[in-house]
């Protein structure tokens, strides 16, 4: 046989009692990691006061209903659930007190400490303008220092480009001087090649000279030694 239905009232009613221990459970954790302030706090219990009184109220009217049943089985069942959600609400309400103890203790030492924190600030706003004052007689040094190795470095500036523009004339003369040697160097070159074109040609001369005269001698001797031939 096929379960019987759960009537519409009692399943609106379980779901109510368990969306308001789930909204329990979370505004618990929120009191739990509250930061402060007090007032802020107040706030949060006033929200799950309100919620305990909507889930007190659910856990009533499941119980009156169970009472209603009329079989004795579902009847008993329904206020076995109902005690389930008692002892679940208690465990919510001690979760809750525990949450809020931690929570004060939590505001009461961060009150605590920014009061120290305030007394240690006094002394070190002292103690500060001091240090600013020193800070700002080291900051004018370092000024004075810093302007005037400037100045010696705009002096030096000066003398480097001053030096440079020496160069570049230097460079530029022997740049002249160059190209007037260049034009020498190649007018001795040309005179060069010529007195070697003439050399060659005066050797050329010479030997033909020598073997003319050779050729002469030859001849005369022939004819004085050897008339017949």
């Amino acid at each position: 046989m096929a379960a019987m239905a759960v009537p519409v009232p009692l399943r609106v009613c379980h779901q109510e009692i368990v969306k308001f221990d789930l909204e329990i459970k979370a505004a618990v954790q929120d009191i739990r990691d509250c930061p402060g302030p007090l007032s802020a706090l107040t706030e949060l219990n006033a929200a799950v006061k309100e919620k305990f009184r909507h889930l007190r109220g659910c856990i009533q009217e499941l119980e009156q209903m169970a009472k209603e049943q009329d079989k004795e089985s579902e009847k008993q069942a329904l206020l076995r659930e109902v005690e389930n959600h008692k002892k679940q609400m208690l465990s919510n309400q001690a979760a809750w007190r525990k949450a809020n103890l931690a929570c004060k203790i939590a505001i009461d030492n961060s009150e605590k400490d920014q009061l120290l924190q305030g007394r240690d600030s006094l002394r070190q706003r002292k103690t500060t303008k001091e240090s600013l004052a020193e800070s700002a007689s080291n900051i004018t040094e370092s000024l004075m220092s810093i302007s005037r190795m400037m100045s010696q470095q705009v002096q030096q500036s000066e003398e480097t480009v001053q030096t440079l523009a020496n160069s570049s004339r230097t460079i530029l003369e022997a740049n002249e001087e160059f190209k007037s040697m260049s034009g020498t160097i190649q007018l001795g070159r040309k005179l060069i090649t010529k007195y070697n074109r003439r050399e060659l040609t005066d050797k050329l001369l010479i030997f033909l000279a020598l073997a003319l005269f050779l050729a002469t001698v030859l001849y005369i001797l022939k004819k004085r030694l050897f008339p017949f031939l």
